[in-house]
């Protein structure tokens, strides 16, 4: 019986350890600095192989020149750009090796961009002059964005291997990609129909699909989750106001907005679909970061701002929320940092995870137990 009581304090004590260690993980807020200048914008970020997170956008540099960067423990690194004197970075692989985005080139033309190593490789375009990329595969292989063709139209891209594919439109002359599957296989973003009107698509097997309104004309689509299968972005509803919104299978679900707050946006969702990051415009005050959560059968809109208020020292604030990991744990995007007096990118580690708190709540409820039997 002393034996089965050792064991059980023995067993105890390793769950509470292991709950408190993993609870001392504490949430975090790091404001990712610039490259001189007086400013910068997280648009993606990623967690490596090594178990560190890397985040890329865009930061000003000392000749106030916008740079794509690479953040990752602690420094960021200049991108360079494709001989011009701009860059940004709008997404990052899922093993941290590739980076995409647009950088100027040396007459100044603006072309989309693949990083792997230095020096950046210039994508090309559709036969016009310039292209963005907002989006990348798990592996990098393939690239999403937007380039002019040789009628100077607008149209969304796939690129692979060394060739760039027109996605088309729905009807329209117009289409932009933002947000590609894991695989690189499902792709969305927005396009024009035969009435000119904007709508979020989602293209697969070379089939671009209208996602449709939430009862208004208007809707476009800015990330996926990894199996391609949950779309986020925002639509207009029956009263023309602009909502974030959720699709999947064949609905598009209104994610809504802050208490007195009017229009959302959704901008990125992580693997599983269950998390969703943006922002939300609230009178008087403005942008502000959001984090939807699943509640029930819907979602549950969260300020960040006031979520981790602690983590705010003076008047900084969070304005949007660009990018989360997989697994929802860490959320990247910019807001004003009034330490420096400067609107910057940041990285919001938001641990201890619920499992953690369940943990401990279980090694602390054996103990108790414990010593309730032996008193």
């Amino acid at each position: 019986m002393q034996h089965m009581r050792l064991s059980v304090i023995r067993y105890g004590l390793i769950g509470a350890s292991i709950a408190i260690t993993a609870s001392l993980h504490a949430q975090s807020l790091i404001w990712l600095g610039t490259l001189g200048g007086n400013q910068s914008v997280a648009h993606s970020l990623t967690v490596s192989n090594s178990g560190s997170v890397v985040a890329v956008g865009y930061a000003m540099n000392a000749n106030n020149q916008s740079r794509a960067f690479r953040w990752e423990n602690g420094v960021m690194s200049d991108l360079g750009t494709l001989g011009g004197g701009s860059s940004s970075a709008f997404a990052i692989s899922a093993d941290a090796n590739t980076i995409v985005g647009q950088a100027a080139t040396s007459s100044n033309q603006f072309r989309a961009f693949r990083y792997q190593n230095s020096p950046m490789q210039d994508l090309g375009t559709l036969g016009g002059a310039t292209s963005i990329a907002y989006g990348v595969s798990a592996n990098g292989d393939t690239v999403v964005g937007s380039s002019q063709n040789a009628s100077a139209q607008t149209r969304a891209f796939r690129w692979q291997g060394s060739t760039m594919q027109d996605l088309g439109t729905l009807g329209g002359a117009t289409s932009v990609a933002y947000g590609v599957s894991g695989d690189g296989s499902v792709v969305v973003g927005y396009a024009t129909n035969a009435s000119n009107q904007i709508r979020a698509f989602r293209w697969q097997g070379g089939t671009m699909q209208d996602l449709g309104t939430l009862g208004g004309v208007t809707s476009i689509a800015y990330g996926v989750s990894g199996d391609g299968s949950v779309v986020v972005g925002y639509a207009t509803n029956a009263s023309n106001q602009i909502r974030a919104f959720r699709w999947q299978g064949s609905t598009m679900q209104d994610l809504g907005t802050l208490s007195g707050g009017g229009t959302s946006t959704a901008f990125a969702v992580n693997a599983d679909g269950s998390i969703i990051v943006g922002r939300v415009a609230l009178p008087v005050v403005g942008n502000t970061a959001v984090r939807w959560v699943q509640s029930g059968s819907g979602y549950q809109a969260e300020n960040l701002n006031q979520v981790y208020a602690s983590l705010l020292s003076g008047s900084s604030y969070l304005i949007e929320a660009r990018a989360l990991s997989n697994d929802g744990r860490y959320i990247t995007g910019y807001g004003y940092n009034a330490s420096t007096n400067r609107f910057e990118a940041y990285l919001l580690d938001t641990v201890p995870e619920p499992a953690s708190l369940m943990a401990l709540g279980a090694g602390l409820t054996g103990l108790l137990g414990l010593r309730r039997r032996r008193a």
